[in-house]
């Protein structure tokens, strides 16, 4: 079996490379108005996402409430739940750093694309994928500020939630509603050139994660982190996804879920949008110094749940290929 490289993670380890040796564009000093291109680029991303979010299949998409109420706490719930328990062992401003990147990737809401092509690869509920992705996003929206507004408003002294909160409505939550008002207009046409909508939506994520990581590189952020920490945030990534992962599983099964719904609650309900989490970082965390660390962990999970899951579908699609061949020749 042959596996390719994500193209779009191959770009965000060109791009980190590129932001390591040439710092000086994304800094301060820079004629270029990153910040500024930056804000514009994230409220056209939430704009056509609301735009491509359709009222009718998201109200048909309210039956299988258990899946969809499973997925949901998992993205939302458990995964911060898992975070929280290793708060007492913070020692230090670099513990508490690493700690709150990990509660951010906690309470990122879950991806859409890659959610529903993975599930319809591996012969899963799709319907119930494209819902669950879709609504993730929106309660993302209010979750994920609220969980990190628990703990950096009380210990950031440049963190004021309120005004957050205003950027967010601007930067977000406005254009998401515009998006969804004008669906019965042009939604068609976001559905239509949705291939080039996504390409738009990565090249702002990429030139978010220039911004942060030169910003990081120009100013020594990452001179604590040593080959033994990196190999240890990787490896605490890598057990956050698995751990989430067997526990939808389990819960998937209490629940007496058939196959397909079992596959979309695993597939969705462990899923972390990059997306998000890189214009989500963009606002809630005002030194944009501090964002390379922050996004550190949200970037190798994005990677490790493309490469796990692509494998765990195309094994699923394979089994049920097979499963169908022998009952037709039976």
């Amino acid at each position: 079996m042959k596996f390719k490289i994500d193209k779009f993670v191959l770009s965000i380890i060109v791009v980190v490379l590129f932001a390591y040796l040439f710092p000086q564009f994304g800094s301060k000093s820079s004629p270029i108005p990153l910040d500024k291109i930056g804000s514009i680029g994230v409220s056209l991303i939430f704009f056509f996402y609301g735009l491509k979010l359709s009222p009718e299949k998201t109200k048909s998409g309210l039956k299988n409430w258990k899946l969809h109420l499973l997925v949901q706490v998992c993205t939302f719930l458990v995964f911060p739940i898992i975070i929280l328990c290793f708060h007492p062992l913070i020692h230090s401003e670099y513990d508490k750093t690493i700690w709150l990147a990990f509660l951010f990737l906690a309470s990122l809401p879950s991806t859409v694309s890659s959610s529903v092509v993975m599930v319809s690869m591996a012969k899963g509920n799709i319907p119930a994928a494209i819902f669950n992705a879709s609504i993730s996003g929106l309660i993302g929206i209010v979750i994920t500020p609220l969980w990190l507004g628990l703990f950096l408003n009380n210990t950031a002294a440049s963190y004021d939630l309120g005004d957050i909160y205003i950027k967010l409505i601007v930067e977000v939550v406005v254009p998401v509603i515009l998006g969804l008002l004008l669906h019965r207009y042009w939604g068609n046409l976001a559905q239509k050139y949705n291939s080039y909508l996504t390409l738009f939506d990565k090249s702002i994520i990429l030139l978010i994660i220039y911004k942060s990581f030169a910003s990081s590189f120009e100013e020594n952020v990452f001179s604590g982190i040593d080959t033994f920490d990196f190999v240890i945030i990787s490896v605490a990534v890598f057990s956050l996804f698995y751990l989430v992962y067997f526990l939808t599983g389990f819960l998937s099964s209490k629940l007496g879920f058939n196959v397909e719904d079992k596959i979309t609650a695993q597939f969705c309900g462990t899923k972390k949008s990059l997306v998000h989490g890189t214009v989500f970082a963009k606002i809630l965390f005002p030194n944009p110094s501090a964002m390379g660390i922050i996004l550190l962990p949200i970037m190798l999970f994005h990677a490790f749940q493309i490469f796990i899951i692509s494998f765990i579908a195309t094994h699923a699609a394979n089994r049920k290929e097979a499963q169908l061949s022998y009952v037709r020749n039976k």
